[in-house]
């Protein structure tokens, strides 16, 4: 149900409506294999209280007088709130998540934190690409210690094989804390990648569909790149020489940026791509940052850099820029900035080369095509194919992800079957897609059972869609409970489609807590449906806003609904643009009403 609730005459209309296919899940079979014995081996997993901020995620600073790796802990005004948040967690389970812009000093928070009211835990840091799912049978099996999972970067451990919904749910059940980082793009293009969309034909289960249900069930605290006048005043009474150069200098940028010379080399590598002297060291920058940006997985080789580096070279204007010699540039992009840290920075294996990720955050231009082919190519193994074609589909380059994707359905892979039925189904190639999805769904893939009955039902065919639902929600799927009410409420069936709603609501389904609010307002239970709405508002859904502020006018709160109309028109939700037109010309302002109309017409 979507609201396409136009505010003229009091009319409510046309507001049951499924959700819609919106975001995919991209992925090899993980070969998760080497990290089990990690996993499974307690007594190698620090202890809390001899950690190191650096082990745990921590972005350099520069040496200071006395040698040491790290400036002293500056008390930040979320620290408070941080460990309440982790004491509670500690308690009964959970995830407590900081998000940041990159070096805002959301590790060093949480590290903080972590050591100060766990010292005697161990600290479960899984490596990227393990599979989480033994993790909590690991945990169960040392019960007789304390643990907390540390998820340093939590973006890299979302989607199918890391921390699933599922997972998280029995972390809970353990009452074992999981404190995570995520950097401010990532955070919003996963809360991004819920469910909904515009299209009928029910909600999907997704890789970013997944992250979004992780992420309504974690604690956000929410850590600012600008530190405050209490945190600079606090700064500014440390001994510290970094920090009080910092306070000194730092200017428009947080103090944690400023140590970790972010801004610095995001300043020098841009005046570099334009500029005589370093063109072919920003090159081989721009060709690190872009392959990341891509989805190809670092450390990256020199002749992979060397390769890619001259076409990045070429685009900036090639020889008019006369660029140094290679050797100049790899000395000029590795050369280490006030003793912190350089745009390339050294893997473990000589040769190889990570972008430093404040530069990835940094970069503004969309990622080219032949990046994402080279990429591709270079693909090490099925999670680098998959992590290029996740890439390519957000950005919008589907022959790339149908590229990337297609060799691991043929190997059959029933992830791969399952993404690649999306990527068809998106491109209108709806029989290949029907196809992929019955494969992977006979195949017992969790999420392409939902997504088939999707398909038949946006096809006309209820019947076998309503049966594919019934099994996908009796193996647990939220989505596919509140797909199978929208089925149902479309035909009359609303004593059932209300249970399965009110099912799904409790499971933290956002798109049922809306449906569920529309369809008691139909069945003339305004009042019962107004916290409903606000409660689906609050978390972000859009069609929830539209419709609350259909029932606000209603009972004639204008001033309220005018607001929320307006939040929603703001955020690009069209059928808010028309009904805050309706209210505009109801309420006198037809100059503006009329531009409001003409915009709705346009989109």
């Amino acid at each position: 149900m979507t609201g396409d609730n136009h505010i003229s005459g009091g009319e409510q209309r046309d507001v049951i409506q499924a959700q819609s296919i919106g975001s995919v899940t991209f992925g090899g079979e993980r070969a998760g294999a080497p990290q089990q014995p990690y996993l499974q081996d307690p007594d190698r997993w620090p202890v809390a209280r001899d950690w190191d901020a650096l082990t745990a995620g921590a972005h350099r600073a520069r040496p200071g007088e006395d040698g040491s790796k790290l400036p002293p802990y500056v008390a930040r005004d979320v620290d408070g709130e941080l460990r309440d948040r982790v004491r509670e967690a500690a308690e009964e389970g959970g995830l407590v998540l900081v998000v940041g812009d990159s070096t805002a000093g959301k590790t060093r928070a949480a590290f903080e934190a972590v050591r100060e009211l766990l010292p005697g835990y161990r600290v479960l840091a899984p490596p990227v690409g393990a599979s989480l799912r033994p993790a909590p049978e690991a945990l169960e099996g040392c019960a007789h210690l304390r643990c907390v999972v540390w998820l340093d970067d939590l973006e890299q451990y979302l989607g199918p094989e890391g921390l699933e919904p599922e997972v998280l749910a029995e972390f809970v059940r353990l009452r074992v804390p999981v404190v995570a980082t995520m950097r401010l793009k990532p955070y919003e293009t996963f809360s991004a990648g819920d469910d909904a969309g515009a299209d009928a034909g029910g909600t999907e289960q997704s890789w970013a569909g997944l992250g979004a249900r992780v992420l309504r069930k974690a604690e956000v605290v929410d850590l600012e790149r600008l530190w405050s006048e209490g945190e600079l005043s606090r700064a500014g009474d440390s001994d510290d020489s970094r920090i009080a150069d910092a306070v000194a200098h730092h200017g428009t940028y947080g103090i944690a940026e400023y140590m970790a010379a972010g801004p610095v080399l995001l300043r020098e590598w841009q005046r570099a791509r334009r500029a005589c002297g370093h063109a072919r060291g920003a090159a081989l920058v721009t060709a690190a940052v872009d392959l990341s940006r891509a989805g190809l997985r670092g450390p990256y080789s020199r002749g992979l850099l060397v390769e890619v580096h001259e076409r990045c070279l070429a685009d900036a204007g090639g020889a008019v820029l006369r660029p140094e010699g290679i050797e100049d540039a790899f000395a000029w992009a590795s050369q280490v900035r006030l003793g912190v840290t350089s745009p390339l920075v050294p893997a473990a294996e000589e040769g190889w080369w990570w972008a430093f990720d404040y530069l990835v955050d940094g970069a503004e231009s969309a990622v080219p095509d032949w990046v994402r082919e080279a990429a591709l190519a270079y693909a090490g193994d099925d999670d680098d194919r998959s992590a290029v074609a996740m890439s390519a589909y957000r950005g919008g380059a589907l022959q790339i992800a149908e590229a990337a994707v297609r060799p691991l359905a043929d190997k059959g892979s029933r992830r791969a079957m399952y993404s690649l039925a999306i990527l068809l189904d998106k491109s209108g190639r709806t029989d290949e897609a029907e196809t992929l999805y019955r494969q992977a769904h006979e195949r017992g893939h969790p999420y392409a059972t939902n997504n088939l009955a999707n398909l038949l039902y946006r096809k006309g065919r209820d019947g076998e869609a309503e049966t594919l639902y019934r099994q996908a929600h009796g193996r647990g799927d939220l989505n596919a409970a509140n797909n199978l009410a929208n089925l149902l409420a479309r035909t009359d069936r609303d004593e059932e489609a209300e249970l399965l709603y009110r099912q799904a609501h409790a499971g933290g389904n956002p798109h049922a807590t809306h449906n569920l609010a529309i369809l008691l307002s139909l069945t003339g239970r305004t009042d019962e449906a107004e916290p409903f709405l606000r409660q689906a508002h609050e978390g972000g859904h859009l069609s929830a806003t539209n419709n609350l502020a259909v029932i606000l006018h209603e009972s004639g709160r204008d001033e309220e609904a005018e607001t929320l109309l307006r939040h929603a028109h703001d955020n690009g939700h069209p059928n808010a643009t028309n009904n805050l037109a309706f209210l505009l010309s109801e309420t006198g302002r037809t100059d503006e009403a009329e531009a409001l109309r003409r915009q709705a017409a346009d989109t």
